[in-house]
């Protein structure tokens, strides 16, 4: 095998760790505090108005465990190619909603790492964190695309 190829590959590799692990770290400490204060959350997720009230303590309920167990998918590096592609999923829902809002002129908390009602209030720096955690997780999802079609080739 060329040097250059493995130098390639392990440029890869490194890379796709690097941002699995800040990845999994994302989705894990985001979901702490909304699995121990599900109330706030559920308020977090009213403010949005973007789902009906129905869906509002199902969606506060589900999210926070689901970050919780995709970072725990990322951290532990299993079923890459299904939690990669959520990721890239949820980053660019979190990131059109930051965006939806901020378009909209609402003055909400963006309830991505805290509860608190006062604490993260949505604003362009909000947005672009999302739209580079968008980009990574899309970078990743690349990643393990690539790495599973060139093992799939092999």
């Amino acid at each position: 095998m060329p040097q250059k190829k493995i130098a390639h590959n392990v440029i890869l590799t490194i890379g796709c760790h690097f941002i699995r692990l800040v990845m999994a770290g994302v989705f894990i400490y985001a979901s702490v505090d909304k699995i121990i204060h599900p109330d706030l959350f559920a308020q977090t997720v009213y403010n949005y108005q973007v789902l009906p009230g129905y869906l509002v303590n199902l969606t506060a309920l589900i999210l926070p465990w689901l970050e919780l167990t995709l970072g725990t998918c990322l951290l532990t590096n299993r079923w890459m190619p299904g939690a990669s592609a959520l990721a890239a999923v949820l980053m660019a829902l979190f990131a059109g909603l930051t965006f939806f809002n901020l378009a909209r002129g609402l003055d909400i908390s963006c309830g991505c790492f805290s509860t608190a009602p006062d604490d993260s209030p949505i604003t362009v720096l909000t947005l672009a964190r999302d739209v580079v955690f968008l980009i990574l997780s899309l970078g990743l999802a690349g990643l393990v695309f690539v790495k599973n079609t060139r093992q799939r080739l092999t």
